[in-house]
């Protein structure tokens, strides 16, 4: 192995928000290696935890938007997502952003993204895998787990996320 050419992270990059951007200041090794993005990353705006009836458990916002933004835009997507049937699409458009959602058990996982660049498929893939993750350490996760873990659930998204 050439010991003069850095070695490129093995870790999965499903979603980046910072690294990849074009403003964002790249490390010196991959402007180096000519280290493009790979073109499976997805620019994620926000990702919700949501409980059947309407609260939401969990929040995570790439974007910056202010409280009263944040609580408009939850209650709209959240009304959203909770009116429509097992039998509709589990993709809809909303202010210009994919909004991809999947229920597992009492909670809703709703994910909102760029409409124009992102995968639909690989956003729900993106939801499979942290509930399986989520699932895997919290030894059969549950709302209950979210709410008294809050830090712990904020540490496993981020670390998925970026």
């Amino acid at each position: 192995r050439n010991q003069n050419f850095p070695r490129i992270p093995s870790k999965l990059c499903l979603c980046t928000t910072s690294v990849y951007s074009p403003s964002a200041r790249q490390p010196a090794w991959r402007a180096r290696a000519g280290f493009t993005p790979p073109a499976t990353t997805m620019t994620l705006k926000f990702i919700l935890m949501v409980n059947k009836q309407g609260q939401t458990r969990l929040a995570e916002y790439f974007d910056f938007l202010s409280i009263e933004e944040r609580t408009t835009l939850e209650a709209e997507i959240i009304r959203k997502c909770l009116s429509r049937t097992d039998k509709q699409c589990s993709f809809m458009e909303y202010r210009g952003m994919k909004v991809v959602y999947r229920r597992y058990a009492s909670l809703y996982f709703i994910v909102g993204a760029e409409a124009e660049e992102d995968n639909e498929l690989g956003i729900l893939e993106f939801i499979h895998c942290l509930v399986e993750t989520l699932d895997k350490y919290f030894q059969n996760v549950c709302e209950l787990d979210i709410m008294f873990n809050i830090d712990k659930a904020h540490f496993i998204l981020n670390e998925m996320v970026m």
